[in-house]
């Protein structure tokens, strides 16, 4: 079986559609697809208000200015202040297009493995329980190795 392996690194709205639309994809064309997610990749797997303030001044400034979860995610272009990102979501509603929250779960119902960079979650003090369910597994470089070693297809968004 061919392997598809996405390390998304960007916690941006539109690389996080491109990322969870190539997945989903290689899902639907049997592919085994798997996704690392990786230091600003890691705010499109946190939950929403999931109240765990992480020990330190730093790591605690990181969590204030970082978004939580997939419904709070910056354009990488045209951010205008919040605005492009409200701009978006209209246009993608009226195209019937997913969100980035519901591409994580048509990625999960597709097959798809969501790994969560534990490396990552220590630097930055983001616990296990401040991630959505639809994590897989937390593990490191190590696992996304041994995943794309097997991959045709490697991609880093």
């Amino acid at each position: 079986m061919k392997k598809v392996t996405i390390v998304v690194f960007s916690g941006e709205m539109d690389r996080a559609i491109a990322a969870f639309n190539i997945a989903i994809g290689a899902a639907s064309m049997g592919m085994e697809a798997t996704m690392f997610f990786t230091f600003w990749g890691l705010n499109i797997l946190k939950r929403p208000n999931a109240g765990v303030s992480p020990p330190g001044f730093i790591k605690k400034m990181l969590a204030a200015m970082m978004p939580a979860g997939p419904q709070k995610l910056p354009l990488s272009k045209l951010n205008m202040f919040g605005m492009g990102p409200i701009m978006m979501k209209k246009l993608m509603k009226q195209h019937r297009m997913p969100d980035v929250g519901e591409m994580l779960t048509m990625a999960k119902q597709s097959g798809v493995k969501v790994i969560a960079c534990t490396a990552t979650m220590e630097l930055m003090g983001i616990p296990k329980t401040q991630l959505t369910q639809d994590v897989d597994s937390c593990a490191g470089v190590a696992a996304y190795l041994a995943e794309a070693s097997e991959s045709s297809v490697n991609l880093f968004i």
